[in-house]
């Protein structure tokens, strides 16, 4: 079942450095320019209480959690972010535009971590309940690009930035696969591009799916 709100829900799903918080800053924007009432968001993080759970999950050593661990850190943050932050905006006609969601969960802890994408199912029902999200783009780089990118920004490297190229390319490659699994929703972005071309790109998507 798609989101049963009033607001649209838009996600922004990709590896490191694909560009999605410029994206969804932009996003912002033109919806602003149109009159469409819209915020933005990300996770882990996005509430207060989300947001204390996102630097136990983005700091500290590469192994600080196994996979179930993080995956539930990670669904214990969404749920406060969706209960304090999501449902509230989408019940009142706001768009929210979320940068990560998840499928990065999917991406992140079953193909990158291996953790059994039926149980990842499972708890996502839990804590979200039918709640889908009305379009997904998943920014698509080269891993290795993406890290430089990441790693240029300045700032703080987090954790995840320094996880193994391998599991980066299991990201990636998960992310590209759940793409696949419903293109009503899903639209795959070449993150290579200029980033006021992939802006028009992700507008003109808007505006024929979502009119």
């Amino acid at each position: 079942m798609s989101n049963p709100h009033k607001g649209k829900f838009i996600t922004l799903e990709g590896g490191e450095g694909t560009g999605k918080s410029t994206q969804a800053e932009m996003m912002i924007q033109s919806l602003s320019a149109r009159g469409i009432s819209a915020i933005s968001t990300r996770e882990p993080g996005g509430s207060e209480g989300a947001e204390l759970i996102r630097q136990l999950l983005v700091s500290g050593d590469v192994q600080r959690w196994d996979a179930v661990t993080e995956t539930l850190l990670m669904n214990a943050a969404r749920r406060d972010h969706l209960v304090s932050k999501i449902i509230p905006a989408l019940q009142a006609g706001t768009w929210v535009i979320c940068d990560r969601f998840a499928d990065s969960t999917l991406a992140y802890q079953g193909y990158g971590n291996g953790v059994e994408l039926p149980y990842l199912n499972s708890i996502y029902e839990l804590v979200a309940g039918t709640l889908t999200p009305d379009i997904t783009f998943v920014f698509d780089i080269c891993p290795r690009v993406g890290i430089e990118r990441a790693r240029g920004r300045g700032g703080k490297e987090d954790r995840y930035e320094r996880m193994s190229m391998e599991f980066h390319d299991r990201v990636r490659e998960g992310f590209r696969r759940i793409a696949q699994t419903d293109l009503n929703r899903y639209i795959l972005i070449d993150a290579s591009l200029d980033r006021d071309t992939i802006a028009q790109q992700l507008d003109e998507y808007i505006r024929q799916r979502l009119a």
